[in-house]
């Protein structure tokens, strides 16, 4: 029985690290891919190249950060309580306003 136990704890702790690690995993080659893609934008502007393609680029990385983030933090609250999905909703529509009022205005 002891034996049982301490291979459950063992497979579930395991399985928390496999989780944990592949979080880590999406989250750097996410930083990395939108460096890659602010450097090229950052060298577009300096070349003289015109602004809506350095722009784009910039609203890509944006849009890409916005959309990981969102998952994760819907991962975090779905088993929550209502008031936490709520405020989800407002702030994730919040950051929508934030990033396409100042391109429409």
């Amino acid at each position: 029985m002891a034996t049982q136990k301490s291979s459950s704890t063992k497979s579930s702790s395991s399985s928390s690290k496999r989780n944990v690690w592949g979080l880590n995993k999406i989250s750097m080659y996410t930083i990395v891919a939108v460096a890659l893609l602010y450097v090229i934008s950052m060298i577009l502007s300096l070349v003289g190249v015109n602004f809506k393609v350095v722009s784009a680029l910039q609203n890509l990385a944006t849009a890409i950060m916005i959309v990981i983030v969102s998952i994760l933090a819907w991962r975090y609250v779905k088993p929550k309580q209502m008031v936490w999905k709520v405020l989800y909703v407002i702030c994730l529509l919040l950051v929508v306003a934030g990033v396409i009022v100042p391109l429409v205005v």
